[in-house]
């Protein structure tokens, strides 16, 4: 018999069977055994209802087998960075909801899953991202209304990230220099010059770059907006790539500009002149990099030593930095040394909501070229006879208000 007692001093009686493979272990929520049993055969005969499309056969899914119906539709339309994203919601989801129905999901058990993984210690973005995932899941089987109004989305910070100094970027750059990954200081200058985000550097193909108009065409980004965008390149970044391109002496339009390679022990020299540097082999150019994650961590525990000035890494503390916020440090640049705002806007690839959003966060920002505008229109004079007459205003002839 499947029903069951959980423990010696549990009253309340559960009902335990295998259904298409998977485990339904629910409990009855009464103290009756008869009930008990009766509650089993019922959620049993629901089930194979469900599966055998006798009976509300669009809604009683179990959840596992609608998260596996909602990747296949989406790898239709996702990018795959956007599926892989969706794979990794679904990996906290399944564990709560895989085996129940989704017609049985209440907005409870969606504020339970939230405080289950706050104490996880995931920040509150990252659920909201996977209560989004289980919303669509919900809203394509006609669930999500019924609940919606009483679930409630995690506050989160709104902020623009970390605009590093220039100071740390020196000790950030020091630190790629030495890194056992020969392309990480060309791919954190290229990010710091041109504002591009991770994947359009790493996903950038020498056919993008033109040496002699000096323009940077980015490919495929997170929105058409930004897709194709062109950004003109400064000279200190032009002579990086040209450094980087000698590299590569044989390179074609197609290849990446950072490919997949491996690398040996240290040489007798680096890339770009310092020494033991790294021994590369193994390179395919018609592959680009996987990530600079592992590079990228140590090499901002190397800044922070610079920055410390201490002689050991275990007594510092890393550069507190993320790679996007090499973006958030070019855009700071540029709109504190009064670049307009569409031109920012423009370089960016921001979307026109993006650049609405965008205007908000870095509203702080460039206030002295705020300030500046606000004088223009203060210089106006305004002969005093064009006024509405006011007890304030004196009637003197030719009078001119400054």
């Amino acid at each position: 018999m499947a029903v069951y007692k959980p423990t010696k001093d549990s009253r309340i009686w559960w009902y335990d069977f295998i259904f298409e493979g998977q485990r339904v272990r629910e409990s009855a929520k009464t103290r009756s055994k008869t009930l008990a049993k009766d509650a089993e055969r019922a959620r049993r005969r629901e089930l194979e209802e469900s599966y055998n499309g006798i009976k509300r056969r669009d809604r009683a899914k179990l959840f596992s087998v609608a998260a596996d119906e909602w990747l296949v539709l989406k790898s239709l339309t996702l990018a795959a960075s956007s599926q892989r994203i969706e794979r990794d919601n679904l990996k906290h989801l399944r564990p709560h909801f895989e085996k129940r129905l989704v017609t049985d999901i209440q907005a409870k058990d969606v504020s339970r899953y939230q405080h289950t993984r706050l104490g996880e210690d995931a920040s509150p973005k990252t659920i909201n991202l996977e209560v989004g995932t289980l919303r669509a899941i919900l809203r394509r089987h006609r669930v999500w209304a019924g609940i919606q109004l009483d679930v409630r989305m995690l506050a989160t910070l709104d902020n623009v990230g970390h605009a590093i100094t220039p100071e740390e970027e020196a000790a950030l750059l020091d630190a790629c220099l030495k890194s056992r990954c020969r392309c990480l200081y060309v791919a954190v200058m290229l990010a710091l010059n041109t504002g591009m985000r991770y994947s359009e550097i790493r996903l950038l193909c020498w056919r993008q770059i033109d040496f002699v108009a000096r323009i940077l065409t980015v490919g495929k980004s997170k929105s058409p907006t930004g897709t194709g965008r062109a950004i003109p390149l400064n000279n200190r970044i032009l002579r990086v790539l040209e450094m980087w391109a000698a590299q590569f002496p044989n390179r074609q339009q197609t290849d990446f500009v950072f490919p997949r390679e491996r690398y040996g022990a240290a040489g007798e020299e680096g890339s770009f002149g310092f020494a033991a540097g790294p021994v590369v082999y193994d390179t395919d150019p018609s592959r680009p990099i996987g990530d600079w994650k592992e590079a990228w961590e140590k090499a901002k525990k190397r800044a922070g030593v610079i920055l410390s000035g201490e002689t050991e890494e275990a007594e510092s503390e890393p550069l507190q930095c993320r790679f996007h916020d090499l973006r958030h440090t070019a855009v700071t640049r540029l709109l504190e040394a009064g670049i307009p705002y569409p031109v920012v806007a423009s370089m960016m690839g921001w979307s026109a909501a993006t650049a609405i959003r965008m205007a908000k966060r870095y509203g702080h920002i460039g206030s002295k070229a705020l300030r500046d505008a606000a004088d223009v229109l203060g210089e106006v004079k305004i002969p005093a006879e064009s006024l509405k007459k006011s007890p304030k205003v004196p009637e003197a002839e030719n009078a001119v208000i400054q």
